[in-house]
């Protein structure tokens, strides 16, 4: 096999996803929260010492960060970057058989709305976008002038996810819907004034959001041209 120099050296990286707990606490990461190791071993289901284990080699791997808060030590991942490939690998996957009916109250709600990382997905991130699409906010890989007019109302500091670091506006294929949501710096910049709100919350299946009855009648005005408050929506 031709060697070239330049390839960037992949094994490493697949090698630490690959291990079944690795993966689950990766997972359980996506939700864009830190999370302690305490939590992590259990949603894992192993030991607290063989969490700590796994959680170093992340660590030396540079797949996530600790945060400290007093004698407390809290992980999440080290970026976007590695939740877009644990998305990307997601969509490639089989997805596990259900084998309960918690297992699939929990699946339900995933598929219903789930955060991304720090972007809304399934199909409550689908829908969001489709109306973006459909009302002509959003096109070609853009804002449109009206786009920019809607999300400024809404609060959304759009200038300064365009001065991010991170691609703009990107369409983010869902795992489990099969069509785009908006990921990227918007995505996320979206997702936040979302949650300040009150749109969505947070739900006690990790990565879960759930859209609130103020949500509903908010994002109704929104794409009917009515005036928002900074608060509540003006109906």
């Amino acid at each position: 096999m031709e060697y070239i120099a330049h390839d960037a050296d992949i094994a490493p990286v697949a090698a630490l996803i690959a291990d079944p707990t690795r993966a689950a606490i990766l997972t359980a990461l996506l939700g864009g929260r830190a999370l302690a190791a305490g939590e992590l071993a259990r949603m894992a289901g192993v030991s607290a010492a063989t969490a700590s284990a796994h959680l170093a080699r992340l660590l030396d791997g540079g797949l996530v960060d600790v945060v400290r808060q007093g004698r407390h030590r809290y992980y999440r991942l080290s970026g976007h970057d590695v939740a877009e490939v644990l998305e990307v690998l997601a969509r490639v996957s089989a997805r596990p058989p259900v084998r309960s009916l918690r297992q699939s109250r929990q699946a339900r709600q995933l598929e219903e709305a789930r955060t991304c990382y720090d972007h809304l997905a399934g199909r409550a991130g689908v829908g969001l976008f489709d109306r973006l699409k459909d009302g002509g906010y959003f096109a070609a890989h853009d804002l449109t002038d009206a786009g920019e007019r809607l999300l400024a109302g809404l609060g959304v500091d759009v200038a300064g996810a365009r001065r991010s670091r991170r691609r703009f506006a990107p369409e983010c294929l869902d795992w489990t819907e099969r069509r785009s949501h908006l990921g990227g710096a918007l995505g996320a910049a979206i997702t936040g004034v979302l949650l300040e709100r009150g749109w969505y919350v947070r739900g006690k299946v990790p990565r879960a959001v759930a859209l609130t009855d103020e949500g509903r009648e908010g994002l109704s005005a929104l794409f009917s041209g009515k005036e928002l408050t900074s608060g509540t929506p003006v109906t």
